[in-house]
């Protein structure tokens, strides 16, 4: 889900460019903001391997998340909190997962 929401930003598809200019995001925010999401996703992936870097890489997710719900609710968006929510749980279940398993 994380790469596929970065290839969004990377590719400018039009309803995500839309959603998230309309949230006041500039489009030079894109690029780094889909970085973020690859290395979350990479970091998760690894996580499976060696579980610090999981959790790490989920506590970013969830921080990335927060503050994409933190974007919708500025705009005054509440339409578009489920994604950002949606997204933020599935980011939060490696991180207690992580934990709980150490």
């Amino acid at each position: 889900m994380l790469a596929g929401s970065g290839r969004g930003k990377l590719v400018r598809e039009q309803r995500v460019t839309d959603t998230i200019t309309g949230l006041g995001v500039p489009l030079s925010w894109f690029v780094p903001l889909a970085v973020l999401e690859f290395a979350a996703a990479l970091g998760l992936l690894a996580g499976i391997f060696y579980r610090p870097l999981g959790i790490a890489a989920g506590i970013g997710a969830v921080l990335y998340f927060v503050g994409a719900l933190i974007a919708h609710l500025r705009a005054k968006d509440t339409k578009g909190l489920a994604a950002p929510g949606v997204m933020l749980l599935f980011s939060a279940a490696p991180v207690a997962l992580g934990f709980l398993s150490l």
